[in-house]
């Protein structure tokens, strides 16, 4: 024994998770905002994992979310990297870009809108 303390290198690694880019998130929220207007939706989530970033928006906080609007990497070059997801996740809308996918939510909220 020397008497020094020696540190042990950290033995977790690095967690890389899936991120949205500002511009994508604006693009989001800017759909929620017209979703909340239009009395469609009153909450919104934001998860982070490995393999996907999600954003979810809500009529009630305390319900399963009406839409989920998902970005997968891992399948940009097959199916698109982004996902819409309906209630009881059932894909509405796959491609490779989020305004193209976004499209499906915006028919339905006028469809919504227009119904009231």
């Amino acid at each position: 024994m020397s008497g020094q303390i020696e540190s042990f290198p950290d033995q977790r690694p690095a967690r890389r998770t899936v991120w949205f880019s500002r511009a994508e998130f604006d693009t989001l929220l800017a759909l929620y905002g017209r979703m909340v207007a239009g009395g469609v939706c009153r909450d919104y989530a934001v998860a982070d994992t490995a393999d996907a970033a999600v954003f979810a928006m809500f009529r009630r906080a305390s319900e399963q979310p009406l839409y989920a609007v998902e970005k997968r990497p891992a399948l940009a070059q097959r199916q698109g990297a982004w996902v819409v997801v309906g209630q009881g996740g059932r894909i509405l809308r796959r491609g490779r870009d989020l305004r193209q996918v976004l499209d499906v939510l915006e028919r339905a909220l006028l469809r919504l809108v227009r119904a009231d």
